[in-house]
């Protein structure tokens, strides 16, 4: 009886993770040098559309340890000439970060855009810049975006 248990659950289980991984059309995370991200790097990322009537959520993802110094953080998000600046926040009023906490990062999500529409198939590209003082942010890790379907438009 067990045995039977264990399969179907292990079914079940295969049948949820491939349901979930079949919406999601772009996921890749770009690693910053030291953990120094210098105001001039940029993460960029190319991807494909290949579903022009479906409509996708934009997800940005910072990485980031403790040693990440301010509350909140700037970035510049630029696609084509179209360059939007996002603020988010990192940590509360009492200094508790937020997003997950997991092997000795903090990984934050950010929405950049909850029903974006591509009017063509092909390939785009997203460029990701800090916008804070510093020149050199301490304690960022890696910069990831993923792209999933939300459905037929």
């Amino acid at each position: 009886m067990r045995k039977i248990t264990y399969i179907l659950l292990c079914v079940v289980c295969a049948c949820v993770f491939t349901n979930c991984s079949r919406d999601i059309a772009y996921c890749h995370f770009v690693p910053v040098s030291s953990e120094q991200w210098h105001m001039d790097s940029i993460a960029r990322f190319d991807f494909s559309i290949d579903d022009a009537d479906a409509d996708y959520q934009m997800i940005l993802y910072l990485r980031h340890t403790d040693r990440f110094p301010y509350q909140n953080m700037w970035i510049y998000a630029t696609e084509k000439e179209t360059q939007d600046t996002i603020e988010f926040y990192l940590a509360d009023d009492r200094g508790q970060w937020l997003g997950d906490k997991k092997h000795g990062f903090i990984e934050m999500p950010v929405l950049l855009e909850e029903n974006r529409h591509f009017a063509d198939t092909g390939r785009y590209s997203l460029e990701i810049q800090h916008g804070m003082r510093d020149t050199l942010l301490r304690g960022v890790t890696d910069v990831g975006l993923e792209i999933r379907r939300n459905g037929k438009k």
